[in-house]
């Protein structure tokens, strides 16, 4: 089992369909797959058609009061189920202040969950006790990054966390995110840090199918299956199989 979790300190910069169109690649490619919503807004549950069934779902599997198996659902995809979200997640750091091994909670309901071949955490932004559980559990952390000054240097202060805190930097990977190549800014500073080698060649452009995403409730392939947003999550999803999966 592999546990990718798509991060970043930011908000909107495109964790959230990441998350959705990797997993349905990854189901489509015959693996088990899972993604675990830790958000509060609940946008992953949102585009897979699921949501929590028990009052404070997501608060109960943190303390126990329910097991993961308890909670996964199935979607309308083979080999794909979703753990949802609910408000109760926007009070997760409390949860787990109070909970024994708090900064290893995550980790230990995941190796609950190894009948599944892929697990996908669509995190919330921020950097906090959540957090820490899941750089804890993740076998690898998916950054997107949009190429700005502000979102790189968001990348710099969780490559300098994860130092600080003796975390191993060597999980932490980045991609490119809704790109617009008719900035200047964005063309100049992706060919500044893919000349330095420290993000995946493949890049997610800024697209309007992906904002459509939201409309159709669907992953990207099963409204726009030819498109170039497609394919570019196709391209991603290689290179992330290669470095993350073999």
């Amino acid at each position: 089992m592999t546990s990718l979790a798509l991060y970043n300190l930011k908000g909107g910069v495109g964790k959230t369909a990441a998350t959705v169109n990797l997993a349905y690649l990854a189901a489509a490619d015959g693996l088990k797959t899972l993604v675990w919503d830790l958000d509060p807004q609940g946008s992953a549950s949102f585009y897979f058609g699921v949501q929590a069934q028990v009052k404070n779902e997501s608060k109960k599997l943190l303390t126990d009061e329910l097991e993961l198996r308890d909670v996964v659902q199935g979607s309308a995809f083979e080999n794909l189920w979703v753990i949802p979200s609910d408000l109760s997640a926007r009070n997760a750091d409390l949860v787990l202040g109070e909970v024994r091994q708090s900064k290893k909670r995550l980790k230990s309901l995941l190796a609950g969950a190894k009948e599944f071949d892929v697990i996908f955490l669509d995190c919330p932004p921020g950097i906090s006790l959540l957090h820490e559980n899941i750089f804890n559990a993740a076998d690898w952390v998916l950054m997107p990054n949009i190429p700005t000054t502000l979102s790189i240097r968001s990348y710099e202060t969780v490559a300098g966390y994860l130092e600080e805190n003796e975390l191993d930097l060597g999980k932490l990977k980045c991609f490119f995110s809704m790109v617009d190549h008719r900035k200047n800014l964005h063309h100049e500073t992706v060919q500044q840090f893919y000349k330095d080698k420290l993000f995946f060649k493949n890049y997610i452009p800024y697209l309007s199918d992906v904002e459509k995403m939201g409309i159709n409730q669907q992953p990207v392939f099963e409204f726009a299956n030819s498109s170039y947003a497609a394919q570019c999550y196709r391209d991603l999803w290689t290179e992330i199989k290669k470095t993350c999966l073999s």
